[in-house]
């Protein structure tokens, strides 16, 4: 192994306490000249935000050793010559697509994208009626997700994620959501080429059993699974095989040895 990809809700941290022992690993990782990215779905919040709740947590990363969803989609939708989108996502997160117009939200005119990310409690039926008409108003609109994780562990407990509206807005459309974010195999080719490694030589740490695990493995790396986040039991039943069961991120010095 050369290079590690690591989640961040449940693994760097949990309900905004850092894992104990997270940044001991991480000055480990950086004394031994490891590469490590931080890959998450989150999209509550842009990318320099998700450094700064770090910071507050004493735990010192850069923002360009952060690949989000929707830095990954404002790339994509660089190169397909976008021009007016709907984001369906806070609007603070909305200060990474700041290059593109934002749809007004009065009509359903066109639009170069619908991009659906976690919303949490301001989803509505009316809102995700929006984002239906959108996309029947405008066949040739592609229906882009910023991930598709089916829930996350807060202070309150199990919440939904983005998964399930994206499915609800592909089941009452019939068209296929673009992914951008795990388990999409291309967010881990991304952050492959990042580091400049082949999916061989990197080893995915998150709390994930489907989205970190296993679409770690489908894109050709070893994963790991720590018990911390949302891990459950049942997830070491299932049909997906984790290469690694790891208590928490602090496990990773002992388990990386055993790599080697």
């Amino acid at each position: 192994m050369k290079a590690v990809l690591i989640d961040l809700d449940g693994v760097i941290y949990q309900a905004d306490q850092p894992i104990p022992g997270a940044q001991r690993t991480l000055d480990w990782l950086k004394a031994r000249r490891i590469p490590y990215l931080f890959v998450t779905n989150t999209t509550s919040r842009p990318r320099d935000a998700v450094v700064e709740k770090l910071r507050l947590m004493d735990i010192q990363i850069k923002p360009q050793e952060v690949l989000t969803p929707v830095v990954a989609v404002a790339g994509w939708l660089n190169t397909q010559g976008a021009v007016t989108i709907a984001s369906f996502l806070p609007k603070t997160t909305q200060k990474d697509l700041s290059q593109f117009a934002q749809w007004a939200g009065t009509d359903d005119g066109c639009v170069s994208a619908v991009i659906v990310g976690d919303l949490a409690e301001e989803w509505s039926f009316g809102e995700l009626n929006r984002a239906f008409r959108l996309l029947m108003s405008n066949p040739d609109c592609p229906l882009l997700a910023l991930g598709l994780s089916r829930y996350w562990r807060s202070v309150q407990g199990l919440q939904l994620d983005v998964g399930p509206f994206v499915k609800a807005l592909e089941f009452a459309t019939g068209r296929a959501a673009i992914v951008f974010g795990k388990p999409s195999r291309d967010f881990f080719q991304q952050a492959l080429t990042m580091l400049d490694v082949k999916a061989s030589e990197a080893l995915m740490i998150g709390d994930d059993i489907r989205g970190d695990v296993g679409g770690a493995q489908a894109a050709g790396l070893k994963a790991a699974l720590v018990k911390t986040g949302k891990f459950q039991q049942t997830d070491l039943s299932g049909d997906i095989v984790p290469d690694g069961i790891l208590a928490s991120f602090a496990e990773l010095p002992a388990y990386w040895k055993s790599l080697e």
